[in-house]
């Protein structure tokens, strides 16, 4: 039992962080702050226009999460502001035959 715990820790230690380019006492790589934006959609006027405004919202890089809400008219999105932004989401669902506004 106790080679085979040396031979897990002697892994963990040959595959942990250090082996991806990190060293003891080095700090993070810098992290960007993830942005959310809520828009206000036109056009949706059936169930399933939310679906097409999610999939417009899903393609544009940057975008980790999306919830279309078809009885308030919104699409509230996660994305991340180096790849993307507000007005490039607002075009995607114009693009897709909703257009929208970034809400205030």
């Amino acid at each position: 039992m106790k080679n085979l715990s040396s031979a897990l820790l002697s892994m963990c230690l040959a595959f942990g962080p250090a082996s991806a380019g990190y060293a003891a006492g080095n700090a993070a790589a810098p992290t960007v702050a993830i942005q959310t934006v809520t828009l206000d959609v036109q056009n949706m006027d059936c169930p399933v226009c939310p679906f097409t405004v999610n999939k417009a919202l899903e393609k544009v890089p940057g975008v980790s999460k999306v919830s279309v809400n078809f009885y308030a008219k919104t699409a509230t999105v996660t994305f991340d502001p180096s790849k993307t932004n507000a007005q490039a989401l607002a075009r995607a669902t114009g693009d897709a035959g909703f257009p929208s506004t970034v809400r205030k």
